[in-house]
């Protein structure tokens, strides 16, 4: 009886080992998508008053759990019945992330900076809504992102038993959230940091110093990361059109693979940004004017 209790312990042993390696190898896959994943959430989950940033981020992770519990059992069936269906999902997901970044980047480009009072009034009026509209967007963007993630860590232990897939994924995903989550919860919270090391230190010193650093800092690492964001969004959307596309693969075969990815990235995005465009302008004309008899 005794033995064969240590027997079980002995293949959980060797279980949780063969699942150590494969996660370590998958985490070293899913590096580069876990770094753009870092980037896009840090920009997605700034830009809130102090107050509800916690709370906001603690949705937002709440969001990016159950995204991850959605897609690692449709991950795993789908791999196994139609792996057609996994490109298919992608490219789709490529294009949603695509088309994120060029707005942005039209956005920035284009449309005029709002005056103080437009900003004011924006703020007044439901706050609570665009809080929520806000939070819907980023989770749609760690969806598509967890996709990518699943999918590369998924396809490091194809060759593993179906047990070892399913705990590699799961560790991975599990990492993924917490880790990216936490340092973004570090990062919007830095000002808060800094004035706490300003106030133990009685505003003298080394600590001090540090304190005043981090408050003054984090307008710019915010811009950086909403700069790092959009970038990463167009080159993890190109880099899906780029492995997942094969006309693609002949395209510019000279350039480096980060341009291949970004000039991808953009041109799908622009596709999309033009026909969601169209979609409205179309909407909006066929749309009953208000007061109109039908």
């Amino acid at each position: 009886m005794a033995s064969g209790i240590f027997s079980i312990f002995d293949d959980v042993a060797a279980l949780m080992d063969d699942v150590a390696v494969a996660s370590k190898l998958a985490t070293k896959k899913t590096a580069g998508i876990l770094g753009d994943d870092l980037a896009v959430n840090a920009e997605k989950a700034t830009g809130f008053l102090a107050a509800r940033e916690l709370p906001v981020l603690w949705a937002i992770s709440k969001g990016s759990l159950i995204n991850k519990l959605i897609i690692v059992p449709i991950a795993l069936i789908l791999t196994a019945v139609s792996p057609l269906a996994i490109k298919v999902i992608l490219v789709l997901g490529g294009f949603y992330l695509a088309y994120e970044g060029v707005e942005k980047i039209v956005e920035y480009l284009f449309h005029r900076a709002k005056k103080g009072h437009e900003v004011v009034q924006e703020a007044i009026q439901d706050n609570r809504e665009a809080e929520k509209v806000k939070i819907r967007s980023a989770i749609t963007t760690d969806f598509i992102l967890s996709v990518e993630i699943v999918i590369i860590a998924l396809g490091t232990v194809l060759d593993e038993s179906l047990g070892i897939q399913i705990l590699t994924v799961s560790v991975v995903s599990l990492l993924a959230t917490v880790g990216v989550y936490g340092l973004v919860a570090l990062i919007v919270r830095m000002d808060d940091i800094g004035f706490k090391l300003i106030k133990r230190a009685n505003k003298k010193g080394v600590v001090a110093k540090v304190g005043y650093l981090l408050v003054k800092a984090l307008p710019w690492v915010i811009k950086f990361f909403g700069v790092v964001g959009t970038i990463a969004l167009l080159l993890v959307s190109g880099g899906i059109f780029v492995h997942n596309l094969a006309f693609l693969h002949h395209v510019l075969p000279g350039l480096p693979t980060l341009l291949r990815e970004m000039i991808a990235g953009f041109a799908g995005g622009l596709i999309m940004l033009i026909v969601v465009s169209s979609g409205k302008k179309l909407f909006a004309l066929t749309r009953p004017k208000q007061g109109s008899r039908v």
